[in-house]
């Protein structure tokens, strides 16, 4: 496929990895007559055992990575989380505390200290982390933190088995799971699949989708040729996560909107999205295995498949909102006083990661969290604005 002029081309050896894993797609799209639902095409670019994007040893996240999370601008992200989530770990015993997506290392690294200073410390902190890769780099991220803070930390292949107290995390998770994706032919949705031919990989349609897979797309009013994304795997792993949580609470944390934002007139070419060296593009076959590719979320169908469950949901607001409500302006403040001497390129750097965290236009809007709560009363974080209604 012609490269985008704009990318910086890969090194010889990235090349050569992606090629490889290009062989394989190739291979098993041919074996399926020559189409393969998209799913199944991110599941193998992201995962793909020491060829997909999460399972390589390239370096992903922060400047010299892909793209930035909102945990890598700043501590102050921590800050907040912590103090969303202290009054929950202080009073479940024996509580756990479970991340998804630790990513490099960072929020780990900065929210023990500042669970630490608020004692609020969880039994353990479980990071469920399938790549080696990333183990090894948050290992190194926690490497200068106490010896008593780090022996708290855990990794999981997977959800522990059992019954747990505590609170789980999610940050920019749920829009790495694969989706499968449609066109509206006729008024009536369509697979959207992945053919190959000897110019590379490209979209093609497959049958028409079942009508359980679509009970709940606002196709009318959409045009024809209209293209978007369902993740038919989120509702199983979500409710994964809520059968295994006895008490406590979920806070997801994900680029998304509701169903009508989602699935907007508007919007005819759904949200699919690629990262490659803080290039923002929408080529998903473009160099397989060197780029991320996401969907942002629906957190409609997350919301519907978390009140099927033993959750209740305890909020739905946007990032900006969130961490305003949780202390930034404070911590904020507290880090640029005259009592801790703060360089001006540092001041700088930290004003401007505040921008890019509450800024409409950056994630402080377009990141959104969702909250739901199993028998906690009134332990739940406080929103500042809730949108639940917009669910």
């Amino acid at each position: 496929m012609p490269q985008p002029t704009s990318l910086p081309p890969p090194a010889t050896a990235a090349a050569e990895q992606s090629r490889r894993l290009e062989d394989v797609l190739r291979a098993r799209v041919e074996a399926n007559n020559n189409w393969l639902d998209f799913a199944d095409f991110m599941q193998a670019a992201l995962y793909e055992p020491g060829l997909g994007y999460y399972s390589s040893g390239t370096q992903k996240f922060g400047p010299a990575g892909d793209f930035i999370t909102a945990p890598e601008l700043t501590p102050l992200f921590a800050e907040c989380l912590a103090a969303a989530i202290a009054p929950a770990l202080s009073q479940l015993p024996e509580a756990t505390f479970t991340e998804f997506g630790a990513g490099s290392g960072a929020l780990t690294a900065a929210l023990l200290p500042a669970l630490d200073r608020l004692q609020a410390l969880p039994a353990a902190y479980q990071i469920v982390e399938v790549s080696a890769d990333l183990r090894a780099r948050q290992r190194a991220a926690l490497a200068l933190l106490p010896a008593d803070l780090r022996a708290r930390v855990v990794w999981l292949d997977g959800w522990p088995a059992g019954s747990q107290r505590g609170v789980v995390f999610a940050n920019e998770v749920m829009d790495a799971l694969p989706v499968s994706r449609f066109e509206l032919v006729a008024g009536e949705p369509q697979a959207l699949g992945v053919a190959a031919s000897s110019a590379g990989f490209g979209w093609a349609l497959g049958d028409r989708l079942q009508p359980e897979a679509v009970a709940h797309l606002p196709v009318a009013g959409l045009p024809d040729g209209y293209r978007s994304e369902l993740c038919p795997r989120l509702p199983a792993w979500l409710n994964t996560l809520a059968d295994g949580l006895e008490q406590g609470l979920m806070i997801l944390a994900d680029y998304g909107m509701s169903a009508a934002e989602y699935f907007h007139p508007q919007r005819t070419n759904g949200t699919l999205t690629c990262h490659y060296r803080h290039h923002r593009h929408d080529d998903p076959f473009l160099w397989p295995g060197l780029q991320d590719v996401s969907a942002w979320v629906n957190f409609s169908a997350a919301a519907r498949a978390l009140v099927d469950g033993p959750f209740k949901l305890a909020g739905y607001t946007t990032q900006a909102h969130f961490l305003l409500a949780n202390g930034l302006e404070q911590f904020f403040s507290a880090g640029s006083s005259a009592g801790e001497m703060v360089a001006a390129e540092t001041q700088a750097r930290r004003a401007a990661a505040l921008r890019q965290l509450l800024l409409p236009g950056e994630m402080g809007e377009h990141i959104k969290f969702l909250v739901a709560a199993r028998d906690m009363g009134e332990l739940v974080p406080p929103l500042g604005r809730d949108f639940l209604n917009r669910l």
